[in-house]
């Protein structure tokens, strides 16, 4: 890469990060890991290969990727996975972000397993708000479906996050037809006596499952929201936390209900957000492949910084305009979740 390129952007150049369809870039989700200790079925298959722990980005090398977004412009930054607090000394990469001068929104999504032993030390370290995934209050179920998990462990995690006291907390729970789409209120209500919010998420084709069907198992935002209004009055809001969410206020509390509907209401119009995997590739949409391989720009340059933020700045010219996903074909993306980042 030319020098000269790469020294028109330096530390504290506040550059706008901006895609070829005007869209301004002010999230990025970070990987720190591609390992789980569930395995849920929409996720991964039961058998995964993960990545050899050489190939992941180093916990130095994450921040300096978050670092170099943040001078760009980025004010939110979510740390995910897999499960992120699998990862060694994770907590060092939390207190190093949460000290970034100009990051505003510094979140987490977790499946809640390890939150009784680090939610007081993630809120000290800077972490203001939670998402933990939680599919089904029903032990059997949650077996089922994380084919590894034992229910009361994701709720003693949730206690401890409300215990701790974090800006907000909320629940995200992906509905499947026959497995969990009739505990949708039962969710509502439980998430509204712990004042926590929650995001309902159509299923993302990511990956070949071959035990999972996903079209069969599809539940609609639409038909989840019929569902819901059968209980509860629910008031279409504009808020936002900058992800996808679409939120509903309810008239009886405070929580708010979102839906994430990548097929039912495509998001792709408004997108603010790239994500980088665990192995260092900038994924510029969570339905294409298109990306760049920051790892080799990383550690061709250990000491110098600006190739990356000009990396950076050049990968927004491969964001497409959206996803494709389609429930009627196999995934043309063989990439799980769990390697892409949830």
């Amino acid at each position: 890469m030319d020098q000269n390129t790469t020294d028109k952007v330096r530390p504290g150049d506040k550059r706008k990060l901006v895609d070829r369809f005007g869209r301004e870039i002010k999230y990025v989700r970070l990987s720190v890991t591609d390992r789980c200790d569930l395995r849920c079925v929409y996720c991964m298959s039961e058998d995964m290969q993960f990545v050899p722990r050489s190939q992941l980005l180093t916990l130095e090398e994450l921040h300096r990727v978050g670092r170099a977004f943040v001078e760009l412009g980025v004010n939110k930054i979510r740390i995910t996975g897999g499960e992120p607090l699998t990862r060694n000394n994770i907590l060092h990469l939390f207190h190093s972000l949460g000290s970034l001068d100009g990051l505003d929104d510094f979140t987490l999504t977790t499946n809640g397993t390890l939150l009784a032993r680090y939610a007081r030390d993630l809120k000290a370290a800077g972490v203001s708000r939670i998402n933990i995934s939680l599919d089904t209050l029903q032990p059997e179920r949650f077996r089922n479906i994380t084919r590894t998990g034992t229910l009361q462990r994701t709720l003693q995690g949730i206690d401890a996050a409300l215990e701790t006291g974090f800006q907000r907390i909320k629940i995200n729970s992906v509905i499947l037809k026959h497995r969990n789409h009739d505990e949708i209120a039962d969710l509502v209500e439980f998430c509204v006596r712990r004042g926590m919010d929650i995001s309902f998420i159509e299923e993302m084709p990511l990956g070949v499952i071959s035990e999972h069907d996903r079209a069969e198992a599809y539940y609609s935002s639409d038909q989840i929201l019929v569902d819901l209004q059968q209980r509860f009055t629910l008031l279409p809001t504009t808020e936002s936390t900058g992800g996808p969410s679409r939120y509903y206020r309810m008239e009886e509390s405070e929580t708010r209900v979102g839906f994430i509907s990548p097929h039912s209401h495509n998001f792709c119009d408004s997108c603010n957000r790239v994500r980088l995997t665990a192995e260092g590739r900038l994924l510029l949409c969570l339905g294409q492949e298109h990306s760049m391989d920051l790892r080799r720009v990383l550690r061709a340059n250990p000491l110098d910084d600006a190739p990356l933020r000009q990396a950076i700045i050049q990968a927004m010219d491969l964001k497409p305009k959206g996803h494709d996903f389609d429930l009627t074909s196999q995934p043309v993306l063989f990439r799980h979740m769990n390697a892409t980042g949830g």
